[in-house]
């Protein structure tokens, strides 16, 4: 994982509360000026001084912490200005910013863990945090800081389904699973499989051009064929795009991609079906090499997911594919 994400930091407090270590749970919930990170944004901070999360490239990090064990030793939280405008005259932001943390002592554990229990499920969780408490919230949407509570969405994380076989595939793979995607392979080459498995990536047998093994698909889903050859893509291409996917992606030239839209319309499927398919993927045009290719693809899935997630995130219901588009 690069960094921590926000299903990270839910889980620190969560392995926190079962080892019985109390916590604080802060959250980013004004901006003024420049800001390194979005509203919403969190750390948690633990009563033993473990803490996870960050505002900044770690100019401000240790005074937060500090922050929030006065936080846990004074029983009650408050909201904190760094930067312009801050009581804290020794601490500026280097964007030249002021920015307001929401200090929440002792969130309760059950909340966390209803929220984690959602999401483990592939469902969004909402959590309304105030100077004493965090609450499961509905409806599911977010609601701005308005000087009393704080509403934050959370999405499940990015999974990704890559069909391939070769360094095209392990690639990619090992990239998506260090960024901190879910990631499924599948592929009909053993050796593929080996590589995969020896990084702690989860594949699956691909024993056929004819049938998808059992694989399930949802809105924060991303299927991507990588796959040179199209003969893999006849019978297995049709299944995936019945898949629910925000994300239905082919390597390929434009040429390659238009025989590819002819052969599915041959094969009978629909143009809105066929229209969840893109071609010639990826955000750096011309690539040539695996570890160029897995960048560039994963780089455009995961700008949608970004957009997906936001949206999510203001209004709490799902964007569509096409809607990304």
């Amino acid at each position: 994982m690069v960094a921590a994400s926000p299903l990270d930091i839910l889980r620190f407090l969560a392995t926190r509360a079962d080892e019985g270590v109390e916590c604080v749970l802060v959250t980013l919930v004004g901006i003024e000026g420049g800001s390194s990170r979005a509203l919403g944004a969190q750390m948690a901070v633990a009563a033993d001084g473990r803490k996870i999360g960050s505002f900044s490239g770690g100019c401000i990090e240790n005074a937060i912490a500090t922050e929030a064990l006065e936080t846990l030793e004074e029983g009650w939280g408050h909201v904190v200005r760094y930067g312009i405008g801050s009581p804290y005259i020794d601490i500026r932001l280097p964007c030249g910013g002021g920015i307001d943390l929401l200090f929440t002592p002792r969130p309760k554990p059950e909340a966390i863990i209803a929220a984690l229990d959602m999401l483990d499920q592939r469902q969004p969780a909402s959590l309304r945090l105030d100077c004493d408490s965090a609450v499961v919230a509905e409806p599911l949407a977010q609601r701005a800081w308005d000087g009393r509570e704080v509403t934050l969405v959370y999405q499940p994380p990015l999974r990704v389904i890559a069909l391939g076989q070769g360094e095209d595939l392990t690639g990619f793979c090992h990239l998506a699973k260090a960024f901190g995607t879910e990631v499924t392979a599948l592929s009909p080459d053993a050796g593929t499989q080996q590589l995969l498995a020896q990084s702690g990536i989860n594949s699956l047998h691909l024993p056929t051009r004819t049938t998808l093994p059992p694989i399930e698909g949802d809105t924060w889903t991303a299927i991507v064929f990588l796959f040179h050859g199209r003969d893999w893509e006849e019978f297995l291409l049709p299944q995936a795009l019945d898949l629910p996917a925000y994300y239905h992606g082919a390597i390929g030239s434009r040429r390659t991609h238009a025989a590819r839209l002819a052969a599915l319309r041959a094969a009978g499927l629909g143009e809105q079906t066929i229209g969840k398919l893109r071609g010639h993927i990826g955000l750096i045009p011309a690539t040539r090499d695996p570890a160029t290719l897995a960048l560039s693809i994963l780089g455009e899935i995961v700008s949608e997911y970004n957009s997906l997630a936001n949206w999510t995130y203001w209004t709490g219901e799902p964007l569509s594919a096409a809607a990304l588009r």
